[in-house]
């Protein structure tokens, strides 16, 4: 799969968002890197060779105060879900769950919470 083709599924991904997300959804950036580097890896408590699907850097909405806050920026990897997909349909899917699950960090979930539906 083409870096184009990914970077397309990660934008359906975004637009298949229900509309009640997709209006709230500001001051952020979702970007399309191939893999994580190491220090990304190690920052943030993953194996050497552990899997990093994606990523939420920010101040999720429920945290921040008046003011001028930095863009969040959710980064999605694409070399690990390459390696765990079979199909393009696997890809399709797993891509749609990871931005699922670093939008909700956006929103404030954590991640038992997130887990619990499903993502």
């Amino acid at each position: 799969m083409t870096r184009e083709e990914f970077e397309k599924l990660v934008t359906q991904a975004i637009e298949g968002l229900p509309e009640k997300f997709l209006d709230r959804l500001d001051n952020i950036v979702i970007m399309v890197e191939s893999w994580p580097s190491p220090q990304t890896l190690q920052h943030i408590g993953v194996a050497p060779r552990g899997l990093l699907f994606g990523l939420y850097q920010g101040t999720p909405k429920t945290k921040r105060t008046k003011g001028t806050v930095f863009p969040d920026k959710i980064t999605i990897f694409a070399g690990p879900i390459l390696v765990v997909s079979r199909t393009k349909d696997d890809v399709r899917n797993k891509v749609s769950s990871v931005v699922k699950h670093e939008i909700a960090h956006h929103f404030g979930l954590d991640e038992a919470s997130i887990r619990k539906t499903g993502h």
